[in-house]
């Protein structure tokens, strides 16, 4: 708000002084300051995406590493297995030849 006063002075000989003032209160700025925050804060959350992505991205190669080395146990336990099967067929191979 824009406020003008104008003051009158008379001395004692009769002489009068006008002096005027302008009061400007709360100027408004251009809003740099407002932009410069915004854009700040713009930045700040494409940060923190970029960010939380990228965690996400490593926790989903963590599971599937564990996932690929679970399948890999599994797979070792069936061979495992067969090679067992296969010693026991050549224990009971070997003991009907020696009983013959």
């Amino acid at each position: 708000m824009t406020e003008e006063r104008i003051t009158t002075t008379e001395t004692p000989s009769g002489n009068t002084h006008t002096t005027t003032t302008v009061v400007r209160d709360g100027e408004t700025s251009g809003g740099g300051t407002k932009c410069g925050l915004i854009l700040g804060l713009l930045v700040l959350a494409v940060v923190a995406f970029v960010v939380f992505s990228q965690m996400s991205d490593a926790e989903i190669a963590k599971d599937n590493a564990v996932a690929d080395a679970a399948t890999s146990v599994g797979d070792a336990a069936g061979q495992v297995g067969d090679a067992a099967q296969d010693v026991g067929n050549a224990a009971q191979d070997a003991a009907e030849n020696i009983s013959e």
